[in-house]
């Protein structure tokens, strides 16, 4: 399994443009085949010194499989993510790791 984590800093960073980004994160890239796990949300507000706060949203998506991961990076759909708010980025970090241990947490 594959963990693909981005972590996006915005040039506008409204909380409506924050907004804008997890909706389109949401419209664009969930659901794809191969996905474990998909989550998005906005930085968190804890004031610890260990906490990396520069960045507005982040995005973590589980794929199956490193060959999910890479349909998933040239499908339609994330690169319609890509055109659609590329401009409004100020910095993207991509984290990619291989998971040694995965566990979906129990719904209640």
């Amino acid at each position: 399994m594959l963990s693909h984590a981005v972590y996006f800093t915005l040039k506008d960073q409204s909380p409506a443009a924050i907004d804008r980004l997890i909706a389109s994160c949401r419209e664009h890239l969930s659901g794809h085949p191969g996905v474990a796990s998909f989550s998005v949300g906005r930085c968190a507000a804890y004031d610890r010194q260990v906490n990396d706060r520069s960045f507005d949203v982040a995005l973590e998506l589980i794929f199956e499989s490193h060959a999910a991961h890479d349909t998933y990076q040239t499908s339609e759909r994330h690169q319609h993510f890509i055109a659609d708010n590329a401009d409004s980025w100020a910095q993207v970090r991509v984290f990619d790791v291989d998971l040694d241990a995965f566990e979906q947490a129990a719904t209640t």
